[in-house]
């Protein structure tokens, strides 16, 4: 857990060796999108994502990274994520409902992840 101006958040970070016979990107499309995003069990969890919401998530939600030539990878789930479409600027955040969460509470968080990229946009 770490903390930043606005949230705490979790930070992870992984390393590994893939088989010979596998690429980095292997590795990308197995993973992605995380499950911290997408819920579990993550399958049956997107197909209800992509039933319900009206729109494809674009870079929000996604990742953004490298692959190198020599198979090296690093990326990062965009979870807080400014996007710029036809002269508009969308700003996208979300967060993830347990059972236990408390509506209020998480829609708060909400406003409270993008509190601080609104308030440069402001200036």
């Amino acid at each position: 857990m770490e903390p930043f101006p606005a949230v705490h958040h979790l930070v992870s970070t992984i390393t590994a060796r893939l088989p010979m016979t596998l690429h980095a990107s292997d590795l990308l499309r197995a993973a992605f999108p995380g499950g911290s995003i997408t819920g579990a069990p993550k399958v049956r969890a997107m197909e209800i994502i992509d039933e319900l919401e009206p729109q494809r998530r674009n870079a929000w939600c996604g990742s953004i990274g490298y692959l190198s030539y020599c198979g090296n990878m690093d990326t990062s789930i965009t979870i807080r994520t400014l996007t710029a479409w036809q002269g508009q600027l969308y700003c996208s955040a979300g967060g993830g409902i347990v059972a236990d969460s408390e509506e209020a509470a998480e829609y708060q968080e909400t406003f409270d992840k993008v509190n601080r990229i609104l308030q440069q946009l402001e200036n």
